[in-house]
């Protein structure tokens, strides 16, 4: 999938994610090609996201090594699959799964 093409897809959307049949993730696509992903669990982390060969590459506030994945649309919506992993996890679009995007505020010492 290009990148206008996932830019097209997924810009001012929230799509869930599952892997082997469990909710992995979710993530918030907003302008300038600009996420915020969680692990559902509250813990929300912004990023970008680029084009870099046929791979689709993002860059969050807590790593500075992009993880590309290879996007392909599906009838069911979007499939992932990572190139970093040897054994290339494939995550895929899942449909409404009874969860909200959370973000909890950062945490603040005493």
């Amino acid at each position: 999938m290009s990148a206008e093409a996932f830019d097209t897809y997924t810009k001012g959307k929230t799509l869930f994610y599952g892997f082997d049949g469990v909710a992995y993730g979710v993530e918030r696509y907003l302008d300038g090609r600009r996420v915020i992903w969680s692990f559902l669990d509250g813990d929300c982390k912004e990023g970008v996201w680029y084009q870099q060969g046929e791979q689709i590459c993002f860059l969050y506030e807590d790593r500075l090594d992009p993880q590309c994945w290879v996007f392909t649309q599906s009838p069911s919506g979007l499939v992932a699959r990572f190139e970093g992993d040897p054994e290339a996890t494939e995550l895929y679009e899942a449909d409404e799964i009874g969860e909200e995007m959370i973000c909890h505020g950062p945490k603040v010492g005493v």
